[in-house]
C-alpha cells in the first residue's frame, strides 16, 4: 500500500475514478490529503426518554436501523451555525459524497485547526474501498467551558487515499450505498 500524492489523487479524479461531489476547492487539496468539510446534518444522540415507569436513561444502540429514536436529526441551511456545548458528542454528515475506487481505500483524520479549537474527531477508521455516499464524523468539544461554533461548509477533516495491492470487493461492507445519515438504502 502507498499513499496518494496530490498529483496522484488529482489524476484520480480527472479520470473519474475518485469522485467528490460538489467538487473540491483547490484549497482542499493538501500534499497527500484531501480536506473534507463539514455538512448541513447533525446528529445529537439523546440522552433520556420519558415512559411509564418515568425518565429512563437512553442506551444508544448507534447500529440499529430505528435512528430517529436516539438521536435529534439537525438539518441546518445555509448561513446557519452549529453550537457544540462544552463535552457534547455529536456525529456530522461530510458536505462531500465521496466515491472510491476498488483499488483504493482512505483513511479519516482531523485537521490540526480543528483540535486547536479543542474539538475532536474521532477516528472513525477505514472507508472503504467502493464506498459511495457521505461520510459520518464522530465530533466531540474537548472543552469544559467553551461553546464551539460549527459552520457547514468549513474545513474540518482530512482524508488520506492509499493505493491497494489489489482490489477488494466493497458489497462486504457494511455501509456500502448506504446513507450513514438517515440509516436508509439508497
Amino acid at each position: 500500500m502507498s499513499v496518494l500524492t496530490r498529483a496522484e489523487i488529482l489524476k484520480y479524479v480527472q479520470d473519474g475514478k475518485v469522485a467528490f461531489n460538489p467538487h473540491l476547492d483547490s484549497f482542499q487539496l493538501q500534499a497527500h490529503s484531501v480536506d473534507l468539510r463539514l455538512g448541513f446534518t447533525f446528529l445529537v444522540p439523546k440522552s433520556w426518554h420519558l415512559t411509564k415507569r418515568g425518565r429512563e436513561a437512553l442506551h444508544m444502540d448507534y447500529f440499529a436501523e430505528d435512528r430517529p429514536e436516539y438521536f435529534d436529526i439537525v438539518e441546518l441551511e445555509q448561513g446557519q451555525f452549529f453550537d457544540l456545548l462544552p463535552g457534547e458528542h455529536i456525529l456530522v454528515s461530510s458536505l462531500e459524497s465521496v466515491t472510491i475506487p476498488h483499488d483504493l481505500m482512505a483513511v479519516m483524520y482531523p485537521r490540526s485547526s480543528t483540535n486547536r479549537k479543542g474539538i475532536s474527531v474521532d477516528l472513525t477508521g477505514i472507508i472503504d474501498s467502493g464506498y459511495e455516499g457521505q461520510l459520518v464524523i464522530p465530533v466531540r468539544n474537548n472543552t469544559q467551558s467553551q461553546t464551539v461554533r460549527l459552520y457547514p461548509g468549513e474545513r474540518f477533516c482530512q482524508v488520506v487515499l492509499e493505493r491497494l495491492d489489489q482490489a477488494v470487493d466493497a458489497r462486504k461492507s457494511r455501509y456500502h450505498q448506504r446513507d450513514i445519515i438517515e440509516g436508509v438504502d439508497v
